[in-house]
């Protein structure tokens, strides 16, 4: 039977990150894991060997790329280094595997690509699971074959800010395909990680003048500016850069306080024309509560209208692609502003 040996785990290699992740659990946070967005994430951790590779467990280190397919799905690619020895050097000869004297220090570089599916994307606390492959590369080698290295593992990421999370990972890295015997190696890391860029922008609207007509007096006019807010496909939740727009719109109400605002939903065009209506009125409901609550807007300054999938803002032209880009700029609602 192949038994693990555990050896303590702390190492001057993960310290830093321990401190840094005691400063940054006080930080509030309001993050998500979005389309598009990009991660870079340095790492460092224990890695424990087979006990019948005849290695000393070590600290382990190393950098990970990461990109959002979608909210939930992501590909990764990392490289990680493990600095060992050998553990029994009173085992001598050779055997293809197991590394023995008189070979003294042994360094092992992991190349991986993985996929991540992320279970509560939307939340600053997101568990997920991860499984990839790639290789193995010992220095010096125990095989003249190329040694193929499979992972599977699950961790938390749990993010601090909009931009930065912490992120702990455990792994079971399978090292087979070229051995007598095949090897389960695992691992346990703590890591930073730093969200860039991600597909959609709000996009600034301006609100048109009324045109006059000639049996209503012309009322004046002034134009201002309001970013449209996006919401999820099927959810009328407000997300965390939908609350940064609505800070810069409740500012802007403020400013001018004989505003009269009417707030437009909007749907993208999955969906029944019903329920679509239902949800273009609760995206509008949702926004003129936030004014209120949030920003003690006056009620009475207040009115909401749905559309549903009617006047959408872009075609879309496969309506079943539920978030192309054109789907994610119909979801959406929109200012109508008139000053008296």
């Amino acid at each position: 039977m192949k038994q693990f040996t555990i050896r303590p785990a702390m190492t001057l290699a993960s310290l830093p990150l321990v401190a840094l992740s005691a400063a940054l659990a006080a930080i509030p946070a309001h993050a998500e894991i979005k389309d598009g967005q990009v991660e870079i994430s340095p790492f460092a951790g224990y890695h424990v060997f087979e006990s019948d590779q005849n290695l000393e467990n070590g600290a382990t280190y190393g950098i990970r790329l990461g990109y959002s397919l979608t909210r939930h799905w992501a590909v990764e690619g990392a490289v990680s280094m493990v600095n060992s020895g050998v553990d029994d050097a009173s085992i001598f000869g050779a055997k293809e595997g197991q590394f023995r004297s008189p070979t003294d220090d042994v360094d092992l570089t992991l190349y991986q690509l993985d996929a991540l599916y992320h279970f509560l994307p939307d939340n600053k606390f997101s568990p997920y699971i991860v499984g990839g492959y790639g290789a193995a590369d010992y220095s010096p080698s125990i095989s003249d074959k190329e040694m193929s290295a499979f992972n599977l593992g699950a961790g938390v990421k749990y993010w601090v800010s909009d931009r930065l999370a912490l992120r702990f990972d455990v792994r079971d890295h399978f090292v087979g395909g070229v051995f007598d015997d095949s090897y389960h190696n695992l691992s346990a890391t703590l890591g930073i990680s730093f969200a860039l860029g991600e597909k959609t922008e709000a996009k600034p609207y301006r609100a048109a003048a009324p045109e006059p007509t000639q049996t209503a007096p012309v009322a004046e006019v002034i134009v201002l500016e309001f970013e449209d807010i996006h919401f999820d496909f099927d959810k009328s939740t407000i997300t965390p850069e939908a609350r940064r727009i609505l800070q810069r719109s409740v500012t802007i109400l403020q400013d001018n306080p004989k505003a009269k605002v009417r707030i437009a939903g909007y749907t993208s065009a999955a969906g029944t024309a019903e329920h679509n209506q239902t949800l273009s009125e609760q995206r509008a409901n949702v926004i003129k509560d936030y004014l209120t609550t949030e920003g003690d807007i006056a009620e009475n300054r207040l009115s909401v209208i749905g559309y549903g999938s009617t006047r959408p803002g872009s075609y879309e032209a496969s309506p079943t692609t539920l978030n192309s880009v054109a789907a994610k700029e119909n979801m959406r609602a929109l200012f109508e502003i008139v000053v008296e």
